[in-house]
């Protein structure tokens, strides 16, 4: 596997969850993969368990992993082509992925979308200019529109929990106080939909996602009814794709509470507001399978990078 940026990347997510779980069982049995291979981790944006995780990942494959926050340890770095660098941007993407690949075997990055403008959101214009500028694999740790290694890791966790065939799996928009991406809910739709489930969305009107990412997808403007049956409640806010960017519906009758979910397993990805998103009640009860999921962060990871190794 050259890259890992999407979930269209997965060929057959039944063998994949099957690998990571294995990865699971025996963290250590591939610890000489990786040796004498870099593994720069570049975060434009913040965060917690798709750092920690992805390093852990490539200390269990015997890899090196280097850190570099780039919007506060690097030169501004400018994506723009015949751009006239007279302004705050003092480096260039073409020389940057290109330097940083002399000093990394693979390179994985994480850079959020601005939700101002659709269109150079939907460019993915960061991510893809460093699979354009770079010479070595690019692995996605949240772009613009999408979270691969967020969806994998929810796939395995839904398949570690469930004792139905055909799980129903409900992923539900809820309140927030600030305008958030959609990639977490469209990378958990799209690998929802390579799976043998029931999967519907609930959201408010105005917050369709992407009707090219949910295609037939049932969507549910009632979240009670969604809710009807359901063996997994998966939750996250994102704002308005319609109006892009935007808040327009802060109800908080749509935050997830455990009268609404009943004995529904609870998935979030992490970090959540505690009592905006979802109760307390719903979060400390033994329904909640958040820790899991994040631990399962490692293994998804784990399982891309041992995948792009092995192609070396």
């Amino acid at each position: 596997m050259k890259h890992y940026t999407s979930i269209n990347d997965i060929n057959n997510i039944n063998t994949w969850i099957e690998e990571a779980k294995a990865l699971k069982e025996n963290p250590l049995a591939n610890i000489d993969l990786g040796k004498n291979k870099t593994l720069g981790l570049l975060f434009f944006n913040s965060s917690l368990r798709t750092r920690l995780s992805t390093q852990k990942a490539a200390l269990n494959l015997g890899m090196n992993p280097i850190v570099m926050n780039v919007s506060g340890d690097a030169w501004g770095i400018e994506f723009g082509d015949g751009t006239i660098m007279n302004g705050n941007t003092a480096e260039h993407i073409k020389e940057a992925a290109a330097v940083v690949s002399q000093y990394c075997d693979v390179i994985a990055v994480r850079a959020f979308p601005g939700l101002t403008d659709k269109e150079k959101d939907e460019s993915e214009h960061i991510l893809n200019s460093f699979i354009e500028f770079a010479s070595v694999p690019i692995v996605n740790m949240e772009s613009a529109t999408g979270h691969p290694l967020q969806g994998l890791t929810d796939a395995i966790t839904i398949v570690e929990n469930t004792t139905k065939k055909k799980p129903k799996v409900v992923l539900s928009w809820a309140p927030h106080i600030k305008a958030l991406p959609h990639a977490v809910a469209n990378s958990f739709t799209q690998v929802m939909q390579k799976m043998d489930v029931e999967f519907v969305i609930t959201n408010p009107e105005g917050y369709n996602l992407n009707p090219e990412i949910t295609k037939d997808t049932p969507i549910y403007h009632n979240q009670e009814e969604a809710f009807k049956n359901a063996d997994f409640v998966y939750t996250k806010n994102w704002s308005s794709y319609e109006d892009y960017g935007k808040v327009i519906n802060t109800d908080p009758n749509w935050m997830i509470t455990k009268e609404k979910i009943g004995n529904a397993k609870f998935m979030h990805c992490l970090p959540v507001r505690r009592n905006v998103i979802v109760e307390d009640a719903v979060l400390d009860s033994d329904n909640s399978i958040v820790i899991q999921q994040a631990n399962n962060r490692t293994y998804a990871a784990q399982l891309v990078l041992k995948k792009i190794l092995e192609d070396f």
